[in-house]
């Protein structure tokens, strides 16, 4: 079965090894988290992208303490939910909190078996286990947010629920990645 795009678990259950399993459901959900959606806000270094085509954020800002620098903070910009613009098509992407993960949780640019290798390392995560990623990828408002964009944006393939699935499938197989 597939929603959106996006694989469910369903459709990995007849593989009966689980780190073949568990690698195939990480590719599954790596179409999302190296989505734009995702990965415009997990940069590995410098500030932020924008749009499908991942282009530096303009106005031009700074990482700062994840809310960007004083003066340029993200919320001067980025309220609480999505603002289309008045005069042209596209909007300013919102939610609360809007701020950018820690710099040691960028993996824009990764491939799936990097990215895999990253999730498993708590020094990556900040201290995060595989069980709090299955909460954050599956209820976390600010994921959530990837499938609802606002317009001139592309919504992530699946939904948040999928994903969820997915990522809790992963950790029950063994966490094991990709090669």
């Amino acid at each position: 079965m597939e929603v959106n795009g996006l694989k469910t678990p369903a459709a990995f259950a007849s593989i009966e090894d689980d780190q073949e399993r568990a690698a195939a459901l990480f590719n599954e959900m790596a179409k999302v988290m190296l989505h734009p959606r995702c990965a415009n806000c997990h940069p590995k270094s410098g500030g932020p992208t924008q749009g499908d085509d991942m282009r530096p954020h303009e106005p031009p800002v700074a990482r700062g303490s994840g809310i960007g620098a004083p003066g340029m903070e993200c919320f001067t910009c980025h309220g609480s939910e999505n603002v289309e613009f008045a005069t042209m098509e596209g909007s300013i992407p919102g939610a609360t909190p809007w701020v950018l993960p820690p710099e040691f949780m960028g993996w824009a640019g990764a491939t799936p078996a990097e990215l895999c290798v990253q999730l498993n390392n708590p020094n990556l995560t900040g201290g995060r286990s595989l069980e709090d990623l299955v909460e954050h990828n599956g209820a976390d408002h600010l994921v959530d947010w990837a499938w609802n964009p606002g317009e001139g944006r592309t919504p992530a393939p699946g939904d948040q629920k999928t994903l969820g699935a997915l990522t809790a499938a992963w950790v029950e197989a063994g966490g094991h990645c990709p090669s």
